[in-house]
């Protein structure tokens, strides 16, 4: 078949047409954008550079963080922590196996760990002197037996007792009853050998280590299990500034603090209540926490 030059010309034009329009598809077809990632339910890999600016998934079952445990007052914050949630039906208490965590009214209760020792506690008790505060002083027994007369101090001043056990043992609720109950008998035993008609209201277990045993002897000896809401965790020593900072921060009405005058250098603790004590005091109402109540 012959074709004349005519019939080329408009087959020649016909074929660019054709490759343009075909041209102006593809480029159409990528600027339309397809479905995400997110869409078809495939997750973002940690390698696939693509998706290294997406913000992670940290919901619940995906791999993020838990939720903080501060500001529970159920929460341990002391090192040997072995609590639960179970609660003790004698106790009336709201923390951990029924330990009381709150003073269950407006005022806030200051507590003192550890001791007596004779260079902190004798500075803790002229600051609260000075200040017209009493407080709960939680003792350890074998210091109570090596220093009567600060327990005889601490009781003349008003501040209310509380039995941490006999040689600080953070493993006690794991011993058998008859061996924690033989330990806090030892305590409050030491305790009346200096002030025989002291009242015990209280027991707090080392480390906050609470366990449904503990709890039970606790009580069965009449001893309200001692828990603490705010915890500047001022055992580590972390400065004076640190623990009036966390406490004045962190106390609200009803809180229980946990302080120490023992155990190791309490000086920062001590140099804190010179701060402590006249903030809190404009704040809220210190008392100790009362005796012969549950």
């Amino acid at each position: 078949m012959r074709v004349d030059a005519t019939g080329r010309f408009v087959a020649l034009a016909t074929l660019v047409v054709v490759s343009l329009l075909g041209s102006a598809y593809a480029l159409g077809r990528s600027m339309v954008p397809g479905p995400t990632r997110q869409a078809t339910g495939i997750t973002a890999s940690a390698d696939d550079p693509s998706f290294a600016d997406q913000p992670a998934q940290t919901g619940p079952g995906q791999g993020g963080a838990p939720p903080s445990s501060a500001g529970d007052p159920a929460a341990p914050t002391e090192a040997g922590q072995d609590g639960g949630t179970a609660q003790s039906p004698e106790s009336g208490g709201d923390g951990l196996f029924g330990a009381r965590v709150t003073t269950g009214t407006a005022q806030v209760a200051l507590t003192f760990d550890d001791g007596p020792d004779p260079q902190y506690t004798p500075q803790v008790l002229a600051l609260l002197r000075e200040y017209g505060v009493t407080a709960t002083f939680c003792v350890v027994g074998e210091n109570a037996q090596s220093h009567p007369d600060l327990i005889q101090a601490i009781v003349a001043d008003g501040h209310t007792l509380c039995n941490h056990s006999w040689h600080h043992d953070e493993l006690l609720g794991k011993r058998s009853t008859d061996v924690i109950r033989a330990d806090l008998l030892r305590t409050n035993a030491a305790i009346r050998a200096a002030v025989p008609d002291a009242e015990i209201a209280y027991y707090r277990q080392p480390g906050g280590a609470w366990t449904y045993p503990v709890v039970s002897v606790a009580e069965e000896l009449g001893l309200v299990p001692l828990h603490w809401t705010v915890d500047p965790s001022d055992w580590k020593a972390p400065g004076a500034t640190r623990i009036v900072h966390d406490v004045s921060a962190e106390a609200q009405p009803g809180s229980i603090v946990l302080l120490h005058d023992a155990g190791g250098n309490r000086q920062g603790t001590v140099d804190a209540l010179r701060s402590l004590l006249p903030d809190l005091a404009a704040r809220f109402r210190l008392e100790a926490l009362p005796t012969g109540t549950t």
